[in-house]
């Protein structure tokens, strides 16, 4: 695991990112968004969001009514769009595990930001049927409230992961009810982790059913690789 802190990016790179969010959301897609008022008006906010295609994180960053700094593989911070990811204020992460990139997102946090993940740690069919411990952490050292996020519509039918949507698709994004998490009295942090862990994967899950279920809009067919690829470690689990 790497130990590097980065320094927390300024407040500013806000300002010009959200509204090319808008416009990728609302000018080159169409996305429906729901749930809205869900979303805390003010403090820290966990958004925990399924993962499907690559456009999931712009896409709920573009949909969301607070601004974010988005957890995004740190393969992704080179070249051009490296700087752009960097300028834009997103937050680089080691998915082999990296807990630096947790206590960076935590020190957003207690600076009263958002923070987006998507914690299936990679692309897949987007049920939520396994996440990461890394947003349990989150959520129980920094106080955030999860807001789950179900994205449909960047993937479809059988296309490949890597498939880039044809302009103009209907994409479809939900925000649910947030979630409070604590530990219990006597709990130790790694059985506080797993319960977390539980809870916050079954509201994402049941999140991503609903959505489907009131928008009519399915998840794509379910991919072959099965592999799993965590999107952080998590310091001090015994905590």
């Amino acid at each position: 695991m790497t130990d590097r802190r980065e320094k927390l990016p300024s407040g500013w790179t806000m300002t010009w990112s959200r509204p090319v969010g808008w416009i990728l959301d609302h000018l080159v897609y169409r996305t429906s968004v729901t749930g809205r008022d869900n979303v805390p008006t003010g403090g820290p906010v966990i958004f925990a969001g399924n993962h499907i295609s690559f456009l999931d994180g712009p896409v709920m960053f573009g949909a969301s009514p607070r601004p974010m700094h988005i957890l995004v593989k740190k393969e992704m911070f080179r070249g051009f769009l490296g700087r752009v990811l960097r300028a834009s204020g997103q937050l680089p992460v080691d998915r082999s595990g990296d807990r630096a990139a947790l206590l960076l997102s935590k020190d957003v946090l207690d600076a009263g930001r958002c923070v987006g993940i998507l914690p299936e740690g990679t692309r897949g069919s987007g049920q939520a049927t396994d996440i990461n411990n890394g947003v349990a952490w989150l959520a129980l050292n920094s106080g955030a409230p999860v807001v789950p996020v179900a994205i449909l519509g960047t993937r479809t039918g059988s296309e490949h992961l890597d498939t880039v949507p044809q302009p103009g698709r209907r994409f479809h994004v939900s925000f649910g009810n947030a979630l409070t998490l604590s530990r219990n009295p006597g709990e130790t942090g790694r059985a506080s982790m797993d319960r977390a862990g539980i809870e916050i994967r079954a509201a994402l899950a049941g999140h991503v059913q609903d959505t489907i279920q009131l928008s009519g809009q399915p998840l794509p067919h379910a991919d072959s690789r099965t592999d799993f690829t965590a999107v952080a470690g998590t310091p001090a689990d015994d905590h």
